[in-house]
């Protein structure tokens, strides 16, 4: 018994000797956990040095006495070259953008949704694999193969099936967003649905639910958020393309009236005419302006589903 009380402090002793660490291993912990925290806020340094840059290249435009705000939101004629009257109107661009956005999550949403569970609560061994490897090389098609493929076999269908005078139109780019997004929001979604715990499901069969009143009123539910975001992500990158669309949607300056219409989105329009547009001009700011409004418009979509999360959260 002496020997063991004897032997105690020198263990405790060797404990603090071995926990004591030289000053280069804490310099470098710091400095990794200070490389960490860089990494975290680098999305947000980025994003508000983009909105930065964008912003104060449209800025000097709001002081120019011959340019009217509420005639940039508010008008559909637009004319930025013209010699006698300058007009710079953006509606018919908003509702073009709103229009074939709309139409592509029409018909994105409920495929890829439907794929996603079919993946992850249907499907199984090879076949399960080979879904997933073609829908990662969906996502992987460059959106200007996209635009090829709207504009010269997509367009021609279009006008042998629905006798529209051109093919390129609401409806063709809709169908080629649609595709783009897809792969997304299947991706995204089958995650959601594997994060949700073996638990619930066997909850819902022992209690006697269907497989379809399992995937109802269980998995939905609780995979809820993350679906959410999946769609998000489909909406950011339907609005965000440009090169499909400017391809697949005719690039014409008119409110729509049907999905036979062609329109021409804020993208588009920005990626048409930037390079053409001299440096620092009345035209080239109204470009970057549209930038803005186009920052505006995503910032008010992740703010509606923030909203929607948190009152999922508090239900």
């Amino acid at each position: 018994m002496q020997a063991s009380h004897i032997d105690e402090p020198v263990e405790q002793d060797m404990i603090v000797r071995n926990t004591r660490r030289p000053a280069w291993a804490l310099l470098g912990e710091r400095a990794l956990e200070t490389l960490i925290y860089l990494c975290g806020i680098s999305a947000i340094i980025f994003v508000l040095g983009i909105f930065f840059f964008v912003f104060k290249e449209a800025f000097p435009i709001l002081g120019n006495p011959k340019f009217s705000l509420h005639q940039f939101l508010f008008s559909d004629q637009w004319y930025p070259t013209s010699e006698v009257n300058k007009r710079y109107g953006v509606l018919a661009m908003i509702a073009g953008t709103f229009s074939v956005t709309a139409l592509a999550m029409a018909i994105a949403v409920p495929f890829g949704l439907g794929a996603a569970i079919y993946v992850s609560e249907f499907c199984e061994g090879k076949t399960k694999e080979t879904l997933k490897i073609v829908i990662e090389l969906l996502a992987a098609i460059p959106s200007v193969v996209w635009g090829f493929v709207g504009l010269t076999v997509l367009s021609r269908l279009i006008v042998r099936w629905t006798g529209a005078p051109v093919g390129v139109n609401i409806l063709n780019g809709g169908i080629i967003l649609a595709l783009m997004s897809v792969p997304i929001i299947v991706s995204i979604s089958e995650d959601a649905l594997k994060a949700v715990p073996d638990s619930y499901r066997e909850a819902a069969l022992a209690l006697g639910a269907t497989r379809w009143q399992e995937i109802r009123h269980v998995l939905l539910p609780a995979a809820r958020t993350g679906l959410l975001a999946a769609v998000l992500l489909g909406v950011g990158r339907a609005v965000g393309e440009t090169m499909a669309v400017l391809m697949a949607t005719g690039h014409a300056i008119h409110i729509p009236h049907s999905v036979l219409d062609s329109v021409r989105t804020l993208t588009a329009n920005i990626a048409a005419e930037l390079g053409e547009a001299p440096a620092h001009s009345a035209h080239y700011q109204v470009l970057f302006l549209t930038g803005v409004l186009l920052f505006a418009m995503t910032f008010m979509v992740n703010l509606a589903a923030h909203c929607i999360v948190h009152g999922f959260k508090r239900k």
